[in-house]
């Protein structure tokens, strides 16, 4: 556990903020890598991660307000206090926006996310656990279970490190996308993210600490299906639409690179 990672005249830097920063840095890098890959601008996918982000924190914190709408408090206003499905909903719509604006097909955009997407996620999961956010599980006599005594939330017993299980699921998930990538459409490459996240979540939920909301499911559990829904239906949907056009090819293929569009160069 390491909440300050070091300061600078005495202004203390938080592993919290450090790896949101990082996990926009890596996912922008990455985003723009895959679009330059499908002859897009790169620069316009560091746009288009950037706004995601900004607006993705802005959703994050409207959603944690939300839900915790019976103890509002100007703490809550805080700099902690995030939900990761709010920032998705609003990342999401930004890019929407983004894609309408410079007339991108979303279908490859989304595509070409989804990796970059689930990186990102697993380094903001590493300062979640760096930071001890109170993001973790029940206790356990695993070998591996840690207490946090100096967390944002403290804790003195071992208890599962959730943040760990969910950033090393994000990256092999990542992985499991960028293989995808060279077999599948883009609109299924999503719909797999959307799958694979949901099912991680789910997984996750069993040893977290969150009330039972609906038939003894937490509400990421049933925010989790609902993604796993969601991605199963894309996934379908490319399934039985099999004609490839060229703007569909598979991310990386030959066709797909000549049939792109280059955007703003």
């Amino acid at each position: 556990m390491w909440p300050e990672v070091f300061s600078i005249f005495g202004v203390g830097i938080q592993s919290y903020g450090l790896s949101k920063a990082l996990a926009l840095l890596v996912g922008a890098y990455l985003l723009g890598r895959a679009f330059t890959r499908i002859g897009y601008d790169k620069d316009l996918a560091h746009s288009i991660a950037l706004w995601a982000t900004v607006w993705g924190f802005v959703g994050a914190k409207v959603y944690y307000l939300i839900a915790n709408w019976d103890n509002l408090s100007w703490h809550l206003f805080g700099g902690s206090g995030f939900v990761w499905y709010g920032g998705l909903i609003a990342g999401a719509i930004a890019v929407i926006v983004m894609t309408r604006r410079h007339d991108l097909p979303l279908g490859r955009v989304a595509g070409a996310m989804a990796a970059p997407l689930s990186v990102a996620y697993g380094i903001g999961r590493i300062g979640c656990f760096l930071a001890g956010d109170g993001t973790y599980g029940t206790p356990t006599d695993l070998p591996w279970g840690m207490a946090f005594p100096n967390g944002v939330v403290p804790v003195n017993v071992p208890v599962h490190p959730v943040q760990l299980y969910e950033a090393a699921g994000a990256f092999l998930i990542a992985g499991i996308l960028w293989a995808l990538g060279r077999r599948l459409r883009p609109l299924a490459v999503f719909g797999s993210y959307l799958l694979l996240s949901g099912a991680a979540r789910l997984l996750a939920e069993v040893v977290r600490i969150n009330p039972h909301v609906l038939l003894g499911l937490t509400e990421a559990q049933l925010i989790g299906i609902v993604s796993i829904i969601l991605g199963v239906a894309l996934i379908l949907r490319d399934a039985f639409h099999p004609a490839v056009a060229p703007s569909d090819a598979p991310v990386g293929s030959e066709s797909a690179v000549l049939s792109s569009h280059p955007v703003g160069r």
